[in-house]
């Protein structure tokens, strides 16, 4: 029946997602109004924007001021009679060369002057935006993740958390991107835009208009590439969001994918995702180029249609018009037409953060049915704890016509402990999770004292809970903080007393950091048992009047969960108990037991009211308990040893000099140094698309010619007004005016080549470094991924961050690099060949401007590195919440995150305030230069003409040159940012790609026998994981398993069961000892092979987010497996009739982590999956534990069955599941304690004997 319900609910989900992914596209185009983006600023960010935005504006006036200055010096120096037919007549000239000095001095002055205001002027307008994106970048971070934590339950079931998890890193930082420095630069080039129109409209308005009527052709060109833009953009984040989703989903799971050699086949899912965003990009690419080229190609028009006119107009005699006046209304209108192109990037920096606020403000607005963070709501003063269901009807959100709950009424009086039980999927879960307000009922009403539960604060309401799941969640952090999430105020006496009500106390008393020890990665360095202790600490440490325990003891052994049921009992005194077991032995004392049965009451009572009717509690009853040798055993009084996995250091001394010179290379967990990383190592990652990049470079050699070339022509236009013939005048205009149309032809056509090459050799690379990085990462060993650096989060935020900067100084980068170098290149030297005495004076200046650049590019590059990691921790902490959604809010330590991913915010925050300051001295630095260059240039211009050491041709020439030359070095160094964030990235990339695994899966050394027999030896092993070298995990481990064989190891939790497990397939090495397989040490053998020949079925199943065919084919990921083979091995875990019952059967999808399915099914499909391996060694680790007692019968013959002919080495706490064991080994403090068959070992009467008796339930 449970199943059936399962099929309907699978079917609704599938639906859901269809319509989701229907709809999702048409969602991620829109974007935020232009203000809109701006909501999250406050009185000082308006301030500072205004202040900016005043300032951006002043410093957008200084090119179109100096156009004016320029068309003053040309009318100076030819009316002043130095201009002539040639330069011997200059010294005959009429007019006062005092007074042309003295103009001329005036003049050089205004440059000055513009230099001095472009320095002030532009250090605000830099300063002031970076500062304002930073502080609204870390308020929307702030508020984001406050959103996401104030989601209810419901929402994340329909979530993709790998795609969340990808917004919160890449799409803010889109944001930030577009409202900072790109926004002042907009302005700026608004800015001169509009005055030098105006500019040109006062000093020659016919000449204007005329300029102007190529503006529509300009402007529609520019919008139509900018939505063709904006769209591809869209579809390009949405790419790398879903690759981004299977990265972190691979990497929350890589146990389970190295497990079944499934790396390969991972980062084949993963490039698919990077192939469906390389070409998005590359379209991207070439349409942005497009967009550029079509703008310059109009500009240059143009300036031929302004010159030929312009010229027109002079030789006609049109009042107010001199050579002086068409220069001025040219420059004005060349600064503002050159605006336009460079405001289009800036334009689609913002834009494209408009579409990433779009989905971020999406999420912040949306108000969750359940805000965990509501202050509304009444808060009782004291809590007794009388529980009621009435008539209480329930079905999730995400399929609402299923119903899981069907008019359940139950009453749980104050202090009384009851417990639930019934098969998979009966409602017991569903049950605490609405008690605990994670959902709320259909129909129906649950009351405590008397109040309905959603009349009440729901943050006070659920801090008088305590909640132990069935799966324990610990956080990346020590022991000590894991109790103290347990609520606020907790003291160490506090902490110390629940770790020993819950016997974790002992165990971590013998860590050598005892309670700051840490505990991994999702408690990776804790056993299951030890995890679940302390999760029962956490519960505890709350105090609460409402007591939950969701399978609270399902991971402990039996020695253990004796001792922790005692403290749970104790503990449970004055309060209300709720738990929900399978393991009827852990709930004979509870006051009341309730069985569940779809969704409604079937009976209750006490345990021995239960068992005298015979129902179905009865049944549940005998189907665990275990068969006796000997019935008049007696029951003997249970040890109270230590639980330990631990043994003292003084223990360890023998073992720890056998290794001594090995713990410092191999043992330690060190931080990886960074190598030095240069732009040229940068570049040479383009070198297999070679050909791509020499195409583009040649595009951009030929870009960077336009503007050298066009500074001859722009001189030849002004210098021809030497000759008074009007006809030779016509004709060199219409010629020059030509010539500008050509170059527009040029500009385009080499911008669409780039974009063309530049953007498929980019793309291509932005693939392949993150293919590799995620190929590097999936390659490491496991120690590798113990290290808490090396979280998930950490490394999606590795892929999503770093490769994305190296992309910012490689493709199209190289080709604004390149195109940049051959302009000043070029303009350096036709600036000698025309007048190197006044080359050199500029150039002198070169020096002071490279300093700056050198400086801004140091200070930069030490400011990424520092937001790398800050921003890497704050992607820790949140996805680490995110992930763990629903430990959080039973703690309610919401806030608690939120301020842990404050704190990361607020230090990467103040180094973002330092580097505002320094980006801002050198833009306005390098900046203002310009123009102190130009006034020294034109007054030693002005000198040398006069003394004939040069011409007018070869002043304008060296002037239009060199400030095209500098205005490309100031486009280069506007990119220094860029190129130290790209180094920085690429030092991580290639610490990442240069490390080598101690246990390297890539390697095709080692033997690969022809057979494996399934001979298993452990010969003197000892181990402790290397990340924490001082506890000794196994104590020189000696034991062998036959072939075919099926050998159970019992034991206390944390005594190394698991820990055998790991070494068997290789994940770490014996630190002394060998782990031989047929003879053969493990280290001599291929470890693909090795791997290839066990199967494992984990006490956490791993399911991945695909269909349940390609769930139990990852069994197998050597060959295709056949649909045949799937359904085979699904019957022989008893799991086909449930999928044949869906309505897509093999093809619906399982869900994220497999959440659409419940435990059971989750791991009869891991069970089918180990099963379609055939391996020659099959290994089970709790593989029954999820299961109901009676799908536990059905799967338990199935694995009897499955492991003849094999060895079979079962790690079990239910004694029941391995009483016909060929071994069983009891081991105890990484030794083995005992060994024989279940008969030969109770008769010993020892450890296990009392393991066995503690399991009966009668």
């Amino acid at each position: 029946m449970a199943d059936c319900e399962r099929a309907e609910e699978m079917q609704e989900n599938y639906q859901r997602n269809g319509k989701l992914q229907e709809q999702l596209p048409k969602v991620r185009q829109q974007v935020v109004g232009p203000i809109e983006i701006f909501r999250f600023a406050d009185g000082l960010d308006i301030t500072l924007m205004m202040l900016g935005l005043l300032a951006s504006l002043i410093n957008g006036a200084c090119l179109p001021v100096m156009s004016l200055i320029l068309g003053e010096m040309s009318d100076n120096l030819i009316s002043g009679c130095l201009v002539k037919t040639n330069a011997t007549n200059y010294r005959n000239c009429t007019q006062s060369q005092e007074k042309v000095n003295e103009d001329m001095i005036v003049l050089t002055l205004c440059y000055v002057g513009i230099g001095v205001t472009a320095w002030v002027f532009g250090y605000m307008q830099i300063s002031f935006w970076v500062m304002t994106a930073a502080r609204q970048t870390k308020r929307i971070r702030k508020q984001f993740f406050h959103s996401i934590l104030a989601q209810d339950i419901s929402w994340f079931d329909s979530c993709d958390i790998g795609e969340l998890n990808t917004r919160m890193t890449d799409d803010i930082n889109k944001i930030n991107d577009g409202i900072g420095d790109k926004i002042a630069l907009l302005f700026q080039n608004m800015s001169t835009f509009s005055i030098g129109l105006a500019i040109g409209l006062v000093k020659g308005w016919k000449l204007t208009l005329v300029t102007l009527s190529t503006s529509p052709l300009i402007i529609a060109s520019a919008a139509m590439f900018s939505r063709i833009v904006i769209s591809l953009s869209s579809k390009e984040l949405s790419a790398y969001s879903k690759a981004g989703a299977v990265a972190e989903e691979v990497l929350s799971s890589v146990q389970t994918v190295i497990t079944f050699g499934a790396q390969e086949k991972e980062i084949q899912r993963y490039t698919q995702n990077l192939k469906d965003a390389k070409d998005v990009g590359i379209k991207k690419a070439i349409a942005s180029k497009l967009s550029l080229g079509a703008v310059y190609f109009f500009m240059n028009g143009t300036y031929g249609l302004a010159f030929w006119y312009g010229t027109s107009l002079i030789l006609r005699g049109e009042p107010d018009y001199t050579i002086g006046t068409v220069l001025a209304v040219f420059f004005s209108v060349i600064h503002s037409s050159y605006c336009i192109g460079a405001a289009a990037p800036n334009f689609e920096n913002f834009t494209i953060a408009r579409g990433a606020a779009f989905n971020i403000f999406h999420i912040i607005d949306k108000k969750p049915a359940i805000d965990n963070f509501s202050t509304t709501g009444y808060k009782l003063g004291c809590i007794e704890g009388t529980v009621e269901f009435k008539n209480v009807s329930f079905s999730y959100p995400s399929r609402p016509s299923i119903k899981v709950l069907k008019g359940l009424n139950l009453k749980i009086k104050s202090g009384e402990t009851v417990a639930l039980v019934g098969p998979n999927g009966s409602g017991k879960s569903t049950a605490v999770q609405l008690l605990q307000r994670l959902y709320d009922p259909d129909d129906g009403f649950i009351t405590v004292d008397g109040n309905d539960i959603r009349t009440l604060n729901v943050q006070h309401y659920r801090e008088h809970f305590g909640v132990v799941s069935q799966e324990p969640v610990l956080f990346g952090t020590t022991i000590n903080n894991n109790i103290k999430y347990g609520r606020d105020g907790v003291t160490d006496e506090d902490i110390e007393k629940a770790a020993k009500e819950a016997n974790a106390y002992d165990f971590i008393m013998e860590f050598p950091r005892k309670f700051n020890t840490l505990v991994g990665e999702k408690g990776a360095q804790m056993s299951g048992g030890q995890k679940q202790r302390i999760a029962i600490a956490r519960a505890l440490v709350r105090n609460p009047k409402i007591l939950i325990l969701d399978e609270a003891t399902s991971a402990l052994d039996t020695e253990s969960e004796s001792l922790v049921q005692a403290a749970l009992e104790k503990a449970s005194r004055g309060r209300t108990t709720i738990m929900v077991a399978h393991r009827l032995s852990t709930i004979r004392s509870a006051d009341m037991i309730v069985t569940i049965k779809d969704g409604m009451v079937v009976e209750k009572g006490t345990h021995a009211e239960l068992m005298a009717k015979q129902g179905l509690y009865y049944s549940l009853a005998m189907s665990q308990d275990i068969k006796k040798a000997d019935e008049e055993m007696e029951t003997m009084a249970y040890s109270t040893e230590k639980n330990t996995n631990s043994i003292p250091l003084r223990s360890m001394n023998s073992i720890k000099s056998d290794f001594a010179d090995k713990s410092e290379e191999s043992i330690q967990c060190k931080e990886t140094s960074l190598p030095e990383v240069s732009l040229l190592k940068i570049f040479k990652l383009n070198k297999p698309e070679w050909s791509s990049v020499v195409l583009g470079t040649l595009a951009s050699i030929l870009n960077g010619t336009v503007h050298p070339v066009f500074s001859i022509i722009f001189a030849k236009i002004v210098t021809m007004f030497e000759n008074d013939d009007k006809t030779t005048l016509k004709h060199d205009a219409e010629i020059y005016s030509i010539l500008f149309v050509i170059l527009g032809v040029i500009c385009f056509v080499s911008y669409f080549i780039q974009g063309l090459f530049y953007g498929r050799a980019g793309e291509i690379l932005t693939m392949r470094l993150r293919h590799l990085a995620f190929k590097a990462m999936l390659y490491q060993d496991i120690s590798w991924f113990d290290d808490k650096e090396n979280s998930p989060g950490a490394l999606t935020t590795i892929l999503a961050t770093d490769i994305a900067q190296i992309q910012g100084a490689t493709g199209s980068r190289i080709g604004v690099l390149i195109q940049n170098a051959t302009n000043m290149g070029l303009s350096v030297i036709i600036s000698f060949i025309h007048g190197w005495e006044m080359t050199l004076l500029i150039l002198s200046i070169a020096p002071v401007l490279a300093l700056s650049g050198m400086i801004e590019t140091a200070a930069m590059t030490g400011f990424a590195n520092k937001d790398k990691q800050e921003l890497k921790r704050a992607g820790k902490i949140a996805t680490e919440a995110v992930e763990n959604i629903r430990t959080i809010v039973s703690l309610t330590r919401e806030k608690a995150f939120e301020q842990m991913y404050e704190e990361m915010l607020q230090t990467q925050h103040r180094n973002t305030l330092k580097k505002a300051q320094i980006t801002g001295v050198c833009y306005a630095f390098s900046h203002a230069f310009v123009y102190f260059a130009y006034a020294a240039g034109f007054r030693f211009g002005t000198y040398l003409i006069q003394s004939g050491r040069m011409t007018p041709e070869g002043m304008f020439i060296v002037f239009t040159a060199i400030a095209y030359g500098a205005m490309a070095t100031g486009e280069t160094l506007v990119l220094a940012p860029e190129y130290s964030r790209a180094k920085s990235g690429a030092a991580h990339l290639f610490a990442l790609l240069e490390k080598k695994p101690s246990i390297d899966s890539y390697s095709q050394e080692g033997k690969k026998p022809d057979i494996c027999e399934g001979n298993i030896e452990f010969r003197e092993v000892s181990f402790f994981y290397p990340c924490r070298p001082d506890v000794l995990i196994l104590r020189s481990l000696s034991l062998c398993i036959e072939k075919g064989k099926t050998v159970a190891f019992v034991g206390s939790s944390g005594c190394g069961k698991s820990t055998s497990v790991q070494l068997l397939q290789r994940f770490y090495d014996p630190v002394k000892g060998q782990v031989l397989f047929d003879g053969v040490d493990a280290k001599e053998l291929n470890v693909q092979w090795l791997r290839s020949q066990i199967a494992i079925v984990s006490q956490e199943p791993v399911l991945f987010n695909c269909s349940i065919a390609e769930n139990i084919a990852y069994g197998d990921n050597s060959r295709v497996v056949s649909l045949d083979e799937i359904k085979e091995v699904a019957s022989a875990a008893n799991i086909h009739s449930f999928i044949e019952s869906l309505p897509e059967k093999y093809n619906t999808q399982v869900g994220l982590k497999g959440t659409q399915l419940s435990g059971g099914q989750k791991q009869r499909l891991a069970i089918a999956r180990a099963l379609l391996r055939k391996p020659k060694i099959l290994l089970l680790d709790e593989a029954t534990s999820a299961l109901d007692n009676e799908s536990e019968k059905v799967v338990q013959h199935t694995l009897d069955k499955a492991s003849k002919g094999r060895t079979c080495l079962v790690v079990a706490h239910r004694l029941s599941t391995i009483q016909n064991a060929d071994l069983i080994v009891v081991l105890h403090n990484g030794k083995i304690k005992e060994q024989g068959t279940h008969q030969e070992l109770l008769r010993n009467q020892d450890m296990y004997f009392k393991l066995v008796n503690a399991q009966s339930v009668q």
